[in-house]
């Protein structure tokens, strides 16, 4: 999956739970939150405000469907509230998709 692909699979997924997201649409979508998040800061704290709004149930989301995609539960993002310990959804994050289907559905597609 592209960058493009991956941007336009989120939004119009914009706040599905259900279903798997493979690791490059996750990490792809990281990176246009991070981009736009970077541009709408250096123009005003309340455009950063009002991207980052917009970005915060797509993320969760995508975050939740990609640890689907590993066979975990998306209750686990909670861990982001926890300091250090928030390392371990990186690990999640970084793994393999399970080339199996498990209870979330079939394999995402790359």
């Amino acid at each position: 999956m592209n960058f493009q692909t991956a941007v336009k699979t989120c939004f119009s997924k914009y706040a599905d739970f259900s279903g798997r997201a493979s690791r490059s649409e996750y990490w792809w979508f990281v990176l246009a939150e991070v981009v736009v998040l970077i541009v709408a800061s250096l123009i005003n704290q309340y455009v950063y405000l009002v991207a980052a709004l917009g970005f915060l149930l797509p993320v969760l989301a995508v975050g939740t469907r990609r640890l689907h995609d590993i066979g975990k539960s998306g209750w686990l993002q909670l861990l982001m509230l926890i300091p250090i310990v928030n390392l371990v959804l990186i690990y999640f994050y970084v793994q393999p998709t399970q080339p199996e289907s498990n209870p979330h559905g079939e394999p995402a597609s790359a």
